[in-house]
């Protein structure tokens, strides 16, 4: 067949160099004359040489392409995300004078992060510990008085009561001057940096972001059509790009009510502990929608050159190369959509050195 195709090509490409229509007939005889010869030449070199350019037998390995009842599946993409995550903001308004978070910086429950000027407080409690003091001493005066009957009972219970409001503006000037110091709540990372030193830090203006790397969880948006499909306390198949193998992921959240505008479900799903795991990488859910029959061959028979897909299949002792075109990896084995019928034979041994057409013989 090369040669033929060989001869063509050259009787094409002499005659259409060689001759054309303005030349008289004697003329462009020596041209075909020419041309002659050269394709015999080519077929007898062709003839010639066939025998030493055939390919060898090889031995390969075959699996017959087989239907399987599989469940079949919708991925669904979504986010890692941590279950214990918390956005800090100060309690109280003031400069901050320290910000000693760094994005990243793994902290302690209780440990510094940020601290606030607020001399407006330090002052309050200044004043409330005056006030406590001099409650105090009219109390006690008053007590005297009323040992030798020198004042009423009333007047008693009064300097009692000043000095409870006093103790009480005291704890809580105290406790406002506590919340300068602002403290890691949990133990975790540092995921967001929203402030800078010197900087108005007031209630509702967040300063950082703070995750647990502990505990991760995996959210998706589940479309309304599929929220039939699952169920508290379900296991679903969770595959990410940065993870050499899926996840088991148990189902602990189903939002009841859809996002308005997308129409979807927020689902959370517990993660298991893995290696490379990280909050904010991306990933999918396969939910279980039906079951499905499927065509299945062995992973390392299909051949990837780009975006063309094949495989060998064996017709009378000889490799035969069928592109294809390939589903879902399950397992270790790949589903095929087109190009092959159950039952096919297809080379699992070392199918990329194969050629079209060579001879083979089937292993066991």
């Amino acid at each position: 067949m090369q040669g033929r195709t060989g001869e063509s090509q050259v009787t094409w490409w002499l005659l259409s160099a060689g001759t054309t229509p303005s030349m008289s007939p004697m003329k462009s005889l020596p041209g075909v004359i020419f041309a002659g010869l050269l394709v015999a030449a080519c077929h007898k070199k062709h003839q010639t040489s066939a025998p030493a350019n055939a390919t060898p037998a090889v031995a390969v390995h075959l699996t017959p392409a087989t239907l399987q009842t599989r469940q079949a599946t919708e991925d669904v993409v979504g986010t890692v995300r941590s279950k214990q995550r918390a956005v800090i903001e100060a309690k109280v308004s003031g400069r901050l004078l320290q910000f000693l978070a760094v994005p990243g910086q793994l902290v302690k429950t209780g440990e510094l992060l940020a601290e606030l000027d607020v001399q407006e407080i330090r002052a309050k409690r200044e004043q409330a510990k005056v006030l406590l003091d001099q409650a105090q001493r009219d109390l006690a005066r008053q007590q005297q008085l009323i040992a030798s009957k020198a004042t009423s009972l009333q007047e008693l219970e009064s300097a009692a009561a000043r000095v409870k409001v006093a103790d009480a503006t005291l704890n809580e000037a105290e406790t406002m001057l506590g919340y300068a110091r602002v403290t890691a709540p949990f133990d975790g990372v540092i995921s967001r940096k929203l402030a800078e030193l010197g900087d108005l830090a007031m209630p509702g203006k967040p300063l950082m972001e703070i995750e647990s790397p502990a505990h991760l969880r995996f959210e998706t948006d589940l479309p309304e059509s599929l929220l039939d499909r699952i169920q508290q306390g379900a296991k679903l198949t969770v595959t990410m790009p940065s993870l050499p193998a899926p996840l088991t992921a148990t189902v602990s959240e189903i939002s009841p009510v859809a996002d308005a505008v997308s129409r979807t479900f927020l689902v959370k799903l517990d993660l298991p502990d893995s290696a490379g795991l990280r909050a904010g990488q991306f990933g999918r859910v396969a939910v279980p929608v039906a079951e499905a029959q499927l065509l299945l061959v062995p992973r390392q028979a299909v051949l990837r050159r780009g975006q063309m897909e094949a495989v060998f299949v064996v017709r009378d002792d000889r490799a035969a190369l069928r592109l294809v075109k390939s589903g879902k990896q399950i397992d270790d084995q790949t589903e095929i959509l087109s190009g092959l019928e159950p039952g096919d034979s297809v080379v699992t041994s070392d199918p990329a050195l194969l050629t079209d057409g060579q001879p083979v013989t089937a292993q066991p």
